[in-house]
């Protein structure tokens, strides 16, 4: 998988190299020599990683980096750190200022490419899911709340034959906040695959096939969410290339620093979380725009869409679909006398009322105020009067509570049937008829059904 890569550093030499090496494997490179080109390249160009160099004159790598995660336009944008330092609290510095990785001059090729590999992995992901809440009115900027989940200690789950070292990585976590437990630890208790964070899979030295462990971990429904980080000796470096190609988050080299160990399992979780921030808030997006927010049941869009495919069918099969318009009778005077809150609490129990009293394959539907309507697929006009009755009964034999005033109101429903039979008929004629039917049951006093012949 290839990418758009900006190279940030003060030395022309080694900016030269950088190309050269990324060129030979087909990325796509952008080069910058200062740190305020580098802010206005990356805002521009909108590359999808950053290689930035820490030790720069004039702005270095660390405000360079808190400049462009500071900006809208360019946080989203994976900034991998290049230090010839090696103290651990000048890493720390710059995850502190908001990088996503780092690696150590000189550059280590492998080390190089597999973040590369994987940063790619990760911004398809993300830029599907942005594009899409993007495209989502009801969505804003992440909450504070949402924030703060990104930094919470993590589930760590640490899997070696050698259960010394394993054992010497879970404390090594278990000392910066994270739950950590080694595979024959964790197994006493069994293994929750679901509430995990990441998993920490040792490759060399070990007697099973840890990749197709890999393999078969992300194969788990369950399981698919969590990041996985492949540590292996230098020997194993092909077959950790191949780790990332069937699932693996990160690679790291043995034997394991424990201070970068740390810095990489903070970095994993973090993107973990995000992904799972942004699906969430996809999902929630797309309920919002086809749920009424006031009943839970269906919108108007969503009922015509449904509607549309159900008559289609119903074309091809023969097999007629039925709709039943509600109307909640002198639904008006409920606001006039109780209140707009009243009528809202009355609103929602009706719905609920609707909602057990339909069966599965049946779609309860608000297109707006007090009209409700449902769709009842494969179901003859007979049939749905029969449900409609049922639906009418559940709301006319029990008053409606409403409890902060004490009071109870008594509702009634008048409702209309129509059917498609497959005929060549248009989506609005069948809710013509139904509507007719609606005023028809109105008409003759309320609290009643109507069902008007095909």
């Amino acid at each position: 998988m290839t990418a758009r890569v900006l190279v940030v550093d003060d030395i022309e030499a080694n900016r030269r190299v950088m190309k050269a090496k990324l060129e030979a494997r087909y990325y796509t490179v952008m080069l910058s020599h200062t740190g305020e080109h580098a802010i206005s390249s990356a805002i521009h160009q909108q590359p999808d990683i950053i290689l930035l160099d820490v030790m720069m004159p004039g702005m270095d790598g660390y405000e360079v980096c808190r400049q462009l995660k500071s900006n809208i336009a360019t946080r989203h944008i994976p900034i991998v750190m290049l230090t010839a330092l090696t103290d651990g609290d000048d890493r720390l510095r710059g995850l502190e200022a908001g990088a996503d990785d780092f690696l150590s001059k000189p550059v280590d090729d492998f080390a190089l490419f597999a973040r590369l590999e994987a940063l790619s992995r990760y911004n398809a992901v993300a830029d599907e899911l942005r594009t899409r809440e993007a495209a989502n009115p009801h969505t804003a900027n992440f909450t504070e709340h949402e924030m703060s989940t990104l930094s919470k200690p993590a589930s760590v789950l640490v899997v070696d034959q050698n259960n010394q070292e394993a054992r010497r990585v879970a404390e090594a976590l278990h000392k910066v906040g994270h739950e950590a437990e080694t595979w024959i630890d964790a197994q006493k208790g069994g293994i929750k695959f679901k509430e995990l964070d990441l998993i920490i899979l040792a490759l060399s030295g070990q007697r099973h096939d840890a990749l197709k462990l890999c393999a078969q971990m992300r194969s788990l429904r369950e399981a698919r969410d969590f990041a996985i980080i492949v540590t292996c000796d230098e020997k194993d470096e092909q077959r950790a290339a191949e780790g990332l190609r069937i699932g693996a988050s990160d690679v790291i080299q043995t034997p394991l620093d424990l201070q970068e160990l740390q810095a990489r399992v903070a970095t994993q979780v973090r993107r973990k979380r995000y992904i799972q921030i942004l699906r969430k808030r996809v999902d929630t997006g797309l309920e919002l725009s086809v749920i009424d927010q006031l009943t839970g049941l269906y919108n108007r869009r969503y009922m015509l869409e449904r509607l549309q495919l159900w008559m289609q069918r119903s074309s091809v099969d023969g097999k007629p679909v039925s709709v039943v318009a509600f109307d909640i009778d002198h639904f008006k005077t409920v606001n006039d006398v109780h209140g707009h809150e009243a009528g809202d609490l009355v609103l929602q129990e009706f719905s609920e009322r609707l909602r057990t009293n339909i069966r599965p394959k049946d779609i309860a539907c608000r297109p707006g105020g007090e009209e409700f309507l449902v769709i009842m697929p494969e179901t003859p006009g007979d049939l749905a009067y029969i449900g409609a009755e049922r639906i009418r009964h559940a709301i006319a034999n029990e008053p409606f509570l409403v409890e902060r005033k004490n009071e109870e109101i008594r509702v009634t429903v008048s409702a209309g049937v129509a059917t498609h039979y497959g005929e060549d008929a248009l989506l609005a004629d069948l809710l013509h008829r139904a509507d007719q039917a609606l005023y028809k049951a109105k008409e003759n006093g309320r609290n009643r059904i109507e069902k008007l012949a095909a």
